[in-house]
C-alpha cells in the first residue's frame, strides 16, 4: 500500500476543503436572509421593510418598519404587536430641523 502523498492529492483536499467551507458560508449568508425578513431577489414593489431590530428580551423585541415613506416604531412579543409611535421623518440634507408628526 502507497502512504506517500503526492502534490495533486494535497491539492484534491485542499481545493475540497475550500468548496465546503464556501458552501457552508453561502449557506448561513442565505439563512440570515430569509431570517430577517428580507428576500434573495430585491422587489421594486415592496412597500414594507424591516429597517431595524433590537431585542430587549427572550421573546420581545422592538423594530423599525417602513411602510411606503411612513417609519412607525413596533413593539413585538410573542402575543401581539403594538405600535409605539411614528418615527419621525429624517432631517434634510439642508440643515433643517426634523419634521413632528402630531396625530
Amino acid at each position: 500500500m502507497n502512504s506517500v502523498w503526492t502534490l495533486g492529492d494535497w491539492l484534491q483536499y485542499l481545493f475540497s476543503f475550500v468548496l465546503v467551507i464556501g458552501l457552508l458560508l453561502a449557506l448561513l449568508w442565505t439563512l440570515r436572509k430569509l431570517q430577517s425578513g428580507g428576500s434573495l431577489i430585491r422587489k421594486n414593489t415592496q412597500r414594507l421593510q424591516t429597517l431595524e431590530t433590537l431585542s430587549v428580551g427572550t421573546r420581545q423585541k422592538i423594530m423599525l418598519i417602513r411602510v411606503d415613506d411612513r417609519e412607525i416604531l413596533v413593539g413585538v412579543t410573542a402575543q401581539q404587536m403594538t405600535v409605539l409611535s411614528p418615527w419621525p421623518k429624517t432631517p434634510q440634507a439642508n440643515g433643517h430641523s426634523l419634521e413632528t408628526n402630531t396625530p
